[in-house]
């Protein structure tokens, strides 16, 4: 997972703290292909010292690097010649259902070494919509970095993209003495909620076009009936009426009304969804109903819109084609909630212990910006917004952001963190400020010339 979209920060593994290993690497590493997990039957672990491209990891401005596998998950750590005594923990994002695990570099390696610190990751042992193992072998890191390294790091951040988003959000809660801050970066910060928007995009364009669209569905029979919807809604071409009507209510379920939305809905409406689903464009690919909405990992359905309201416009009161809407829709209850634990879908409380950063492009629809207000609203909810801060970026992409954006967001939390001076952020739970034109553009460090109007400099 080398995209800036699925990145991120967490990872973990213990070894007995013997005598240290030699860090690597004199020379450059020779690639070895992907060896049995001890842990997870039918798995295979990448080798560490490669990229998947098959490019050596190694040192770069005079640091140290450790690699291994421990307990079937792969790890890197880097440490630089002049350590400051603080780590990064990197979690990466989600990376389909293979069974070959793999480790890969942040975003901001670089970064981190230049301002001193020390970071480590973990391909954690499975792969899938796995949180709780990226928790655990995430938090593990912190103990093989000590056994590798020789040296306890005096403070711990979390960080992670994605899914890594969820592992960090998760771990900081689960783990509340183990970090000083957390930076997720385009997180799934709503647990469930993300599975709910899915199952909202797509029950409410079978519901205006009229295809039965089941829950749980047929994987088999779903592009057919996928194929009968994009018709009459204008999908791959210019929205008919009933198109824009499905556009404003996915706009509204994934943040609200916000600059660069119409860009955004059809930049991902020409993107083929993720296989096996290559053949729908690309939110009907993410329908809960293919799983049963048990993600792969739940015991049961998550997800829910028994008493969801469809709306396709901010005005609270419902117009007759919106009431029709919510009559029509196929209404699905849960029979599974998210864990107070690390199994199945774990959940966010909202209960965030140290400073949290968080950054979102305003345009993804895969994980929209709507997870950064259901974050929001639980940590107002329990006391803890003082400790929350979200950044808007206008880019449509997911993860979409410039390597100064991600910079800094991250020196600014290390400021927070050092001197209490608190961060600056966006007001997402501000339905005008996130309606304003202008919306996303104090952290935008260079216009993405597909997002819409440019701000102004």
């Amino acid at each position: 997972m080398r995209s800036v979209a699925i990145m991120a920060v967490l990872l973990g593994l213990l070894v007995a703290p013997v005598a240290l290993p030699a860090p690597a690497h004199a020379d450059p590493p020779v690639c070895g292909p992907p060896v049995a997990s001890t842990t997870q039957p039918g798995y295979t672990v990448a080798d560490p010292d490669c990229d998947v491209d098959g490019t050596p990891f190694v040192p770069i401005a005079g640091s140290a690097v450790y690699t291994g596998i421990l307990d079937g998950a792969a790890y890197r750590l880097e440490k630089p010649a002049a350590w400051n005594g603080e780590l990064v923990l990197y979690a990466h994002g989600y990376r389909g259902t293979g069974t070959t695990v793999f480790v890969d570099n942040p975003s901001l390696r670089a970064h981190y070494l230049a301002r001193g610190f020390a970071w480590a990751a973990s391909s954690y042992q499975t792969n899938g919509y796995d949180v709780g193992q990226g928790v655990r072998d995430s938090y593990a890191l912190i103990d093989t970095f000590r056994a590798r390294t020789g040296t306890r790091a005096r403070d711990v951040y979390m960080t992670g993209a994605s899914m890594g988003g969820h592992v960090t959000a998760v771990a900081i809660e689960h783990y509340p003495r183990a970090f000083v801050g957390a930076m997720p970066i385009c997180g799934v910060l709503g647990d469930a909620e993300l599975f709910d928007y899915f199952l909202d995009a797509n029950l409410t364009a079978a519901a205006l076009t009229g295809v039965a669209v089941p829950f749980p569905a047929d994987p088999a029979a779903f592009p057919a009936q996928v194929a009968q919807e994009l018709p009459a809604l204008g999908v791959g071409g210019a929205l008919t009426p009933l198109g824009q009507r499905w556009s404003d209510v996915v706009e509204q379920r994934s943040g609200g009304t916000r600059p660069g939305f119409d860009n955004a809905f059809a930049f991902w409406n020409a993107i083929p969804s993720i296989p096996p689903l290559t053949t729908v464009p690309f939110l009907f690919g993410l329908y809960p109903g293919l799983t049963g909405g048990t993600a792969g990992i739940a015991e049961g359905n998550v997800t829910s819109n028994r008493f969801t309201i469809y709306q396709q416009d901010a005005n609270p009161r419902l117009s007759r084609d919106e009431r029709q809407l919510n009559r029509d829709v196929l209404r699905v209850d849960a029979t599974d909630r998210p864990s107070r634990d690390l199994t199945g879908i774990p959940r966010v409380a909202g209960r965030p212990p140290v400073p949290t950063l968080s950054m979102h492009t305003v345009g993804d629809l895969f994980v929209p910006i709507s997870m950064e207000q259901v974050y929001a609203k639980r940590a107002l909810l329990n006391g803890r917004s003082s400790l929350f801060v979200s950044r808007a970026v206008r880019a449509l992409g997911h993860c979409e952001f410039t390597l100064p954006e991600l910079q800094r967001g991250f020196d600014d939390l290390v400021t927070w963190v050092r001197t209490g001076r608190h961060a600056s952020g966006d007001a997402i739970l501000d339905p005008r400020a996130v309606a304003d034109p202008r919306f996303g553009c104090r952290y935008t460090s260079s216009d993405r010339p597909n997002f819409g109007a440019a701000c102004p400099r």
